[in-house]
This record gives C-alpha cells, sequence and structure tokens, in this order.
C-alpha cells in the first residue's frame, strides 16, 4: 500500500519551491535546482505534484495569488485618499526588491511563446486581474465610466515596471507614475 497525500507537506514544499522561483526565474530551473534549493529530493516533489510541468504551473499560480494579496490591498480604494495618492504610494511598494520578483518572473512568463509557455492563458489573466481593481479605485474617485481608464492605468503601470527593471532607472520611472496620478 502506498502512502498517502500529506496536504501540509504539500503546502510547505509548493511555498519553499515559490520562493525559489521568485528568486531564480523560470528560465534554466529545473527538478534537481529546486529540490536541492528547499532541501528534498526531486523524487518527493514528484511525488507530491506528478511532473516537473505540473510543479510549475503550481509554483506559478502560487506567485500570482502571493502577487494578488500583496498588490491587490495597495492598489485598491482607501477611504479618504484620492485614487491618484494610492496609485503613487502603490508604486513606492511595487518597486521594492520583493515586489520586483513577481515583475520578473511573470516577465518571464509573458515573453514566452504560448506553446513554451507553463501558463499560456497568462497574459490575458495578467491584464484582466488588475483592470477590476484599477476600476474599483477609479469608481471610488468619482469617474462615472472608469473602463478605459483602467486600461490605461494597467498598461501604465505594466510599462513603467517593465521600464524600471528595464534600465533602472526609478527616479524617471516614478516621475512618470507621478505626473499620471496628477492627471487623475
Amino acid at each position: 500500500m502506498g502512502r498517502r497525500p500529506q496536504p501540509r507537506i504539500r503546502q510547505v514544499l509548493l511555498a519553499a519551491c515559490t520562493d525559489e522561483l521568485l528568486r531564480t526565474g523560470l528560465s534554466g530551473l529545473t527538478l534537481s535546482s529546486v529540490a536541492r534549493a528547499v532541501g528534498t529530493s526531486p523524487r518527493m516533489l514528484i511525488y507530491h505534484f506528478t511532473t516537473r510541468d505540473a510543479l510549475v504551473r503550481d509554483m506559478l499560480h502560487e506567485a500570482r495569488r502571493q502577487q494578488r494579496d500583496l498588490f491587490g490591498d495597495i492598489l485598491a480604494p482607501q477611504a479618504g485618499r484620492t485614487y491618484g495618492e494610492v496609485l503613487t504610494d502603490a508604486w513606492s511598494r511595487l518597486t521594492q526588491a520583493d515586489a520586483l520578483a513577481y515583475t520578473r518572473l511573470f516577465r518571464e512568463v509573458h515573453d514566452l511563446p504560448p506553446e513554451r509557455s507553463p501558463w499560456p492563458e497568462f497574459r490575458r489573466i495578467s491584464i484582466e486581474d488588475w483592470l477590476p481593481v484599477a476600476e474599483a479605485g477609479l469608481r471610488a474617485d468619482g469617474h462615472q465610466a472608469p473602463g478605459d481608464l483602467a486600461t490605461l492605468l494597467v498598461a501604465a503601470f505594466r510599462g513603467l515596471l517593465l521600464d524600471r527593471d528595464t534600465t533602472g532607472d526609478h527616479e524617471r520611472t516614478t516621475a512618470a507614475i507621478q505626473a499620471l496620478a496628477s492627471l487623475l
């Protein structure tokens, strides 16, 4: 008789593997390298996740869940503050080292051709997830039809995060976010 699944161990392994994925990125990731980094064996990872591809998908979904938890709160409307103020503060948090790990990882996933991606739907989901958050903030600020403006905000944030990650120019990209926020 085989061992029974142990959800708690699986969850602990998934958290540790996801931390490793955020630290190193997707390219060059092997089952052995992840196992070594989290102090287990490839065999144990296969036991809990069935395949390397399933593990990678689970790690990406977990990283996305963590990102949404982290960023969703700071991008949500806040009583007594304009949404422009919320966005300016959110930018400061989104550009800290731990938050940029998500930006780098998901940029890597986004840049993969769909046929090679471990999460082919990610491109669409990565936009659609944030539109309701931006719309809620804009609606709380009194915008009557926030849909188009939410699309602009999501695109601007994504583009400026990519710009900052590529160029390292925090000062210029922060000024751009402040300018955008002042237009609201």
